[in-house]
């Protein structure tokens, strides 16, 4: 199956020249990925989206039928090694197969069965834990959750409070505690849970559902995702079989980390098909329905809606399966070593919180500009928009908040630079010269697309002001980096808006020199992407300044980061009216 073909250090994107080579985009699934993307995608249709009012009303059975079901259609052991029952078809096509899950509250379940209720078996399991649980886990026969968030801890993980204490005879741990929020808990078999042995040691068991002492609280009341279970699990003197502890004693945070990246890049991947749908939603409604004589998109301010929310799509599906694409290769070329592979996805840590974050951000845009496009109507149940809307808003919190997942990117830059891991250092030179010039060197190779030029170069340059900032700022605030958390936001959303942008015309590049039929359209969309992208990079850059420097010396910097920047020659509005345009024609996303 194809991915890119050469494997990257993580974060190598703000100090590569923006490229399309090795690097996987939606054009380039190989057609066994297109046809199982178009199967998920026939199940969601046929057997999921005809039951939504069902699922949300929480109709007993439904969704454990349904996730039964998936399992039947192959849709569940996409991830699971072969030789315990699974298809072992890699993080490309789970990638796509999550990105096709448009029903929010299956999708959901869906992906707490598929990612942190079974890759951490994957990933960690003895061969016995193995093959006692993944064949069953592939099938549906068990439905998997991940039990880690307990009341009052929310994102600090390393607080819990569940205690896992050895029997005196040394054959099972006994397990008290309470797990709050715990998606699928009101039909789960197994799950993966966490406590604290010897009240300090962060381990991970694996603990079956119809045990003695298990028990689970009502179903929570949510804003969104109604018909997704979620409960408060009950741990009590649950007694685990020490042969169900999961990896090793006190190395529980382990698991919980390398395995969020993983969620964190499926969730990416999910929030990018549903931002898309939002897209196909509002501008079918925007053609469908009249004012003043005309379809409304037809006036240039839902034009404009329209247009933005097709380059949050293409922003979106282009960093994640970039994304996607750089782990799998790094994952196979690991080989069979599941410890290896662990270091792989981790390489990429970064892109992932980034895929998250952008994701969760960009699909938020979409529904509420949805909302907006249907006026009224949008705001009434019986439109899908108006669920969209609700639904969407999760995404920000799941996976570690957004906030968190900006500490992460941030603060694994800074840690990567000083071990020399990311060739920020030796790069300042260089750009210290640029900068202090007020000027910067056309970046953009010969044979770059004309239409292409402009925003290579932009985002070449917002790289090099990127790096001269944050390390302006690393330089004052390295000793108490910790705690300048608008500091490392301000790093962090430069590190977003960058790997958007520079994904976005990579990709848009090569289906321009692969002589793609929708080559323009690639166009606009990258074109588009940097517009709007470069405002948002160049406030955070220049907050970044301005909490490192004062008086004289802030305004020097502000003033040649300014000038090295530039401002787009290109008019932002033609560029939103010929994209809706390609929108309205198409009723929706403007690829193919």
């Amino acid at each position: 199956m194809a991915t890119s073909a050469k494997v990257e250090m993580g974060a190598a994107y703000l100090t590569t020249p923006v490229t399309e080579e090795h690097f996987l985009t939606p054009e380039k699934f190989d057609e066994e990925q297109r046809q199982i993307q178009e199967a998920a995608a026939t199940f969601i249709q046929r057997e999921v989206l005809p039951k939504t009012e069902r699922i949300r009303h929480q109709e007993e059975g439904l969704v454990p039928s349904l996730l039964k079901l998936a399992g039947e259609q192959g849709l569940l052991m996409i991830d699971v090694p072969e030789e315990y029952g699974g298809a072992d078809l890699g993080l490309v096509v789970s990638g796509l197969v999550a990105h096709e899950m448009r029903e929010s509250s299956f999708a959901v379940a869906h992906g707490a069965h598929t990612t942190i209720g079974t890759l951490p078996i994957v990933y960690y399991g003895t061969d016995r834990q193995k093959r006692a649980y993944l064949p069953k886990l592939a099938t549906g026969e068990y439905i998997g959750a991940y039990a880690l968030t307990e009341p009052g801890v929310g994102s600090d993980a390393m607080s819990i409070r569940t205690r896992a204490t050895l029997s005196a005879d040394g054959t099972h741990y006994i397990l008290n505690g309470a797990k709050q929020w715990i998606t699928n808990s009101g039909f789960a078999d197994l799950f993966v849970v966490f406590a604290k042995v010897d009240d300090t040691k962060h381990t991970a068991f694996i603990v079956e559902g119809a045990w003695p002492g298990i028990s689970t609280g009502a179903e929570e009341k949510k804003m969104g995702i109604k018909g997704s279970s979620t409960r408060t699990l009950y741990l009590d003197n649950v007694k685990v079989p020490v042969e169900n502890v999961l990896g090793e004693i006190g190395k529980g945070y382990k698991i919980a980390f390398n395995i969020l990246n993983i969620g964190r890049l499926k969730l990416g991947a999910g929030t990018a098909g549903g931002a898309r749908s939002a897209l196909d939603m509002a501008a079918k409604y925007a053609d469908e329905r009249k004012a003043f004589g005309r379809p409304l998109h037809g006036f240039g301010m839902i034009k404009k809606k329209l247009a933005h929310m097709a380059s949050d799509v293409y922003a979106a599906e282009s960093l994640v399966f970039r994304t996607i694409g750089a782990v799998e290769d790094a994952r196979v070329a690991a080989g069979e070593d599941r410890q290896a592979q662990l270091r792989a996805i981790e390489e990429y840590a970064i892109e992932c919180s980034i895929a998250k974050v952008f994701g969760s951000e960009a699909l938020a845009h979409c529904v509420d500009e949805g909302v907006q496009i249907f006026g009224g109507y949008g705001f009434m149940d019986e439109y899908p928009i108006s669920w969209a809307y609700r639904d969407a808003r999760i995404n920000r919190i799941f996976e570690g908040t957004n906030e968190v997942n900006r500490l992460v990117a941030a603060g694994t830059l800074f840690q990567r630079a000083m071990e020399g891991r990311v060739g920020l250092m030796p790069a300042v030179p260089e750009i210290q010269a640029q900068v202090a010039s007020g000027t910067a060197p056309d970046f953009a190779a010969a044979d770059t697309p004309a239409a292409l030029r402009e925003s290579v170069n932009l985002v070449e340059r917002a790289k090099r002001a990127a790096i001269y900032s944050v390390m302006k700022g690393a330089a004052k605030f390295m000793a108490t980096m910790r705690e300048e958390q608008e500091f490392l936001e301000a790093t962090a959303n430069q590190l977003i808006t960058i790997f958007a942008m520079d994904s976005a015309v990579a990709r848009a590049l090569d289906a321009v020199r692969s002589g793609s039929t929708d080559a323009h359209a690639h166009e606009l969309l990258a074109q588009l992407t940097v517009l709007r992208l470069l405002p948002e990079m160049r406030a955070a850059m220049e907050a970044a300044i301005t909490m490192s420097t004062t008086g004289d010396e802030r305004r020097a910097e502000l003033a040649k980061v300014r000038g090295y920047l530039g401002d787009p020659e290109l008019d932002i509005v033609p560029v939103q009216r010929e994209l809706a345009g390609i929108v309205a024609e198409r009723g929706g996303y403007p690829l193919r």
